[in-house]
Order: C-alpha cells, then sequence, then structure tokens
C-alpha cells in the first residue's frame, strides 16, 4: 500500500483514458492510468480505421501506439494488467485495490469502456478480425461487392445492415424472432432496400472458415423448423447488444436499466468527484473520435475540480 494520494486516477487506457490522462496532466495534476489490460483499448483489434480525422487510414495497433507515445512525452504514469479487487468511489478519497497494489485519489475519471454482446458460437472468436466484425462504421468498407450477414433485429442490427448496403451487394439480417424489434421507421426503410434479405426465426450455431482461414459461411438453424443450413457469407456482424465494463463499481453512481453511466455535458457523473467517458457512459456513437472527445472534456472538467477542492478553506479540503 501506497500512501501517496493522487489528484486523479484515470480507469482505463483505452482512447477515452488516454485522452483524459494527457488533458489532466496538461492541466497540471498528479495523474496516472490504471487498466486491467493493456494499453490501448479496442483499437487495438481494429485491422484498420478509416474513419479518425487526419489519417486516411491507419491500423488500430498504431493509432493507440501514437497516443501512448504522446503520453509518454508528458511522463504519465501507466499501471497496466492490474487485477482490481475492489473499488470505493463514493468516499472523498477514492480507492481502487488490485492484487497488487491500492491506489487513492481526490477524483477518477471512468473510461473501462463496452464490450459487443458475443454470440456464443463456435467459431466467433477465431474469426475477430478475419470476417467477424461488432462495428459496420469501422469495417463496412473492407466488404465492397462483398455478402455479409447481421445478427440481431434492434436499431442497432437494421441500421448497420442498412448501412453496409452501401458496400456489400448483399446482406443478410438474421434475427430469432418472427418480427424485428426496431423502431417501424427503421424497419421499413430497411424492407424497401433490395439489398436486404431478412431470416427470420433463425439463430446462428457456427461460424465457418474459407480456405484463406477467413469467414467463408455461417451456419443456421431456425427456431421453429428446427431445419440447419448453411450460407455463404464473407463476414458477420453480430449486433444483439453492448454491456458496459462496471464491474466493481455498479451501483454507486448513477446509470440507466443497462447499466451504462449517467454523465451531464462535462461528464460528471452523479458522485462527487467522479466522471465516465466513452462507451461506458450513456452516448449515440461508440467510435474512438468521440471516445477521445469525452476523454479531453473530463480531463478538463476534473483538472477544474481538483482546482477547487485546493482552493477551498483547509478545513474543507480532501
Amino acid at each position: 500500500m501506497t500512501e501517496k494520494i493522487y489528484d486523479c486516477i484515470v480507469l482505463g487506457g483505452g482512447p477515452a483514458g488516454m485522452s483524459a490522462a494527457l488533458y489532466a496532466k496538461r492541466g497540471n495534476v498528479d495523474v496516472a492510468i490504471l487498466d486491467i489490460s493493456t494499453l490501448g483499448g479496442q483499437p487495438v483489434n481494429y485491422l484498420e480505421i478509416e474513419n479518425y480525422l487526419g489519417f486516411d487510414s491507419i491500423e488500430g495497433w498504431e493509432l493507440a501506439e501514437k497516443f501512448e507515445n504522446h503520453l509518454d512525452k508528458f511522463n504519465v504514469p501507466k499501471f497496466m494488467m492490474e487485477e482490481i479487487t475492489e473499488i470505493d468511489l463514493v468516499s472523498d478519497i477514492k480507492t481502487i485495490k488490485t492484487l497488487k497494489n491500492e491506489f487513492r485519489a481526490r477524483t477518477v475519471i471512468i473510461a473501462t469502456g463496452a464490450s459487443a454482446a458475443k454470440l456464443g458460437i463456435k467459431g466467433e472468436l477465431e474469426h475477430i478480425g478475419k470476417g467477424v466484425s461488432y462495428c459496420a462504421v469501422c469495417d463496412g468498407a473492407f466488404y465492397k461487392d462483398k455478402t455479409v450477414a447481421v445478427v440481431g433485429g434492434g436499431n442497432a442490427a437494421v441500421e448497420e445492415g442498412a448501412y453496409l448496403t452501401k458496400f456489400a451487394k448483399k446482406v443478410y439480417i438474421i434475427h430469432r424472432r418472427d418480427e424485428l424489434r426496431a423502431d417501424k421507421i427503421v424497419q421499413n426503410r430497411a424492407f424497401d432496400n433490395k439489398k436486404i434479405e431478412f431470416i427470420f426465426d433463425t439463430i446462428p450455431l457456427e461460424i465457418n472458415s474459407n480456405d484463406n482461414g477467413c469467414v467463408g459461411s455461417i451456419k443456421l438453424q431456425n427456431v421453429k423448423t428446427k431445419e440447419i443450413k448453411d450460407i455463404k457469407v464473407d463476414g458477420v456482424f453480430p449486433y444483439i447488444g453492448f454491456t458496459p465494463n462496471v464491474k466493481g463499481f455498479s451501483g454507486q453512481i448513477m446509470q440507466d436499466e443497462r447499466g451504462f453511466i449517467k454523465v451531464d455535458e462535462t461528464m460528471r457523473t452523479s458522485t462527487m468527484g467522479v466522471f465516465a467517458v466513452g462507451d461506458v457512459r450513456i452516448t449515440p456513437l461508440r467510435q474512438v473520435i468521440t471516445a477521445v472527445s469525452d476523454g479531453a472534456i473530463a480531463g478538463v472538467s476534473a483538472v477544474k475540480y481538483i482546482e477547487e477542492l485546493k482552493a477551498a478553506p483547509a478545513q474543507n479540503r480532501i
């Protein structure tokens, strides 16, 4: 255990967390990044990113490396691969305990992200980056004149399926029920799109490879007739929801019914001294560029909060 009290701990080392740490450090506060994994977040899993301003195309790991190099210029401490055992966000001094250390801070910026819900079928994890993608906006352009399958029936699945028709020659939308959950206006647009074919009452069973080790087909089963069939596809896009990474502190801050964190325009949560950024918060768009923007706002907001704490009368200081 260390007696050191940081001004700010950033919980999460993805784009949102790195941006928050950078802006906090530039505000001359004592900040560190803590993560249960390695630095970089989701972008390290992307083969290419073509929608980050300033880069026509850049590999995900390369962009993450540039972020890290920028942090290193400002000597931001990074504590990676820390298995967290306990988190206290509600006390004046926040505490994050890991198997190896105990971190204390006046403020915490939560940047733990969200995980795309997995189908949980054979071949899914093996083909991530080889035809399985959870982001049509990120990877849609790689499927020009190809055939892809979208799994899901909500707004995200149908809207992203429609988006994919800008590139793909055919898009299957596979849904386990006999009607979609998406808004009617979204459904109607999709039904009018000649590139989209709906496969209802059907669940995916397995994703299979082609000769190059990439996605070649998907095995499906009709939930009513139990009929099983394979359809040839070049890509599979699961859209069955996202899960916020809030383990350990859920319930200490205001969240929506799915667990995503509620924030105001400054990224401040309902708990004093705690901010949330990126995919873990309620947001209409989950992209690298919006995560970085969130981080900048939170970093500046945290600096202001810390300055106000230090300017308070001595008896009121944290």
